[in-house]
């Protein structure tokens, strides 16, 4: 089956970023000119999909309004001529249709994707954690969802993107072990273990947010049992799964920026910007002036 369907978990308090997350979403904080959930969005949108379940929980309706018309707005910016705000403003409610859910309590990933199940049923569906931003490739380079999306055909089976992280940084990753090796970076999963210690780690392959997902795996979350944080994990669905039917992991070295960190999120903020051209040459040459005088 084709994939026609994009969820984005959004329902955590954001407290690393308190006191800016008191009111206003994570997924709402600025990333250059647009909030962090835009990107993730967009991204679906460029991989061909315009269906887009944000599961959400109280107090972070303004996703959902972020993606709407304002009809107030649009008057104002006609009335003064402002046609590029216009035009800007106008291109968000059209980038994907939007649909929303709850999570009424915090369980854990996996709970917030199986909260995807009504409005999924039996499809395959994209799964993308809007604190990691994949920028737009440029030039001819491949999308990752696009890889993904390849892979997926080709397998028949649930992809996960992944990157190598260095070895001590592992416990804060799923992390997957494959069995053998694949063609053009896709690999088998033999085991998918959420954040392990150094030690126990079979492999420093970490997720990155990324997941094109069967309802095998909704099935497979359903009987899921709390584990690493006590939390029901979207890995250990994936490893059910892995076991019983197969599962793949697609291995990424392009460019990710983790806006999940104050000090990844500040990072992100430059390298986004140094992709654009409209930003890129007044903003190198500040930094170059920074870094002369420190």
């Amino acid at each position: 089956m084709k994939v026609r369907k994009a969820v984005i978990p959004a329902a955590g308090l954001g407290t690393r970023f308190l006191p800016a997350t008191k009111v206003l979403p994570k997924e709402m904080l600025n990333i250059v000119d647009r909030p962090a959930i835009q990107y993730a969005v967009e991204e679906a949108a460029r991989a061909g999909i315009s269906d887009v379940l944000l599961v959400t929980s109280r107090g972070k309706s303004l996703m959902e309004d972020h993606f709407d018309l304002t009809p107030e707005l649009e008057r104002a910016l006609e009335a003064k001529g402002k046609t590029d705000e216009l035009k800007a403003v106008r291109a968000v409610s059209e980038i994907a249709t939007i649909h929303a859910v709850r999570q009424k309590e915090p369980l854990g990933l996996g709970h917030a994707v199986l909260m995807a199940r009504d409005h999924i049923g039996d499809e395959p569906f994209v799964v993308l954690l809007p604190d990691e931003i994949v920028p737009e490739p440029m030039g001819e380079e491949p999308s990752l969802l696009g890889r993904m999306l390849e892979a997926f055909e080709d397998k028949g089976a649930p992809v996960v993107a992944v990157r190598e992280v260095e070895r001590a940084e592992v416990s804060s990753y799923g992390i997957v072990a494959p069995t053998e090796d694949g063609r053009d970076g896709v690999v088998k999963i033999g085991n998918f273990i959420e954040k392990p210690s150094v030690e126990e780690a079979p492999s420093n392959l970490a997720s990155v947010g990324r997941y094109v997902l069967t309802s095998s795996v909704l099935d497979a979350l359903e009987t899921t049992q709390p584990g690493a944080g006590g939390e029901i994990q979207v890995t250990d669905g994936i490893q059910a799964v892995a076991e019983n039917q197969g599962a793949y992991a697609l291995i990424y070295d392009g460019p990710i920026y983790d806006v999940g960190r104050r000090l990844d999120a500040l990072k992100a903020q430059v390298r986004l910007a140094l992709r654009r051209n409209d930003l890129s040459e007044p903003l190198l040459a500040w930094l170059r002036d920074l870094v002369r005088d420190h």
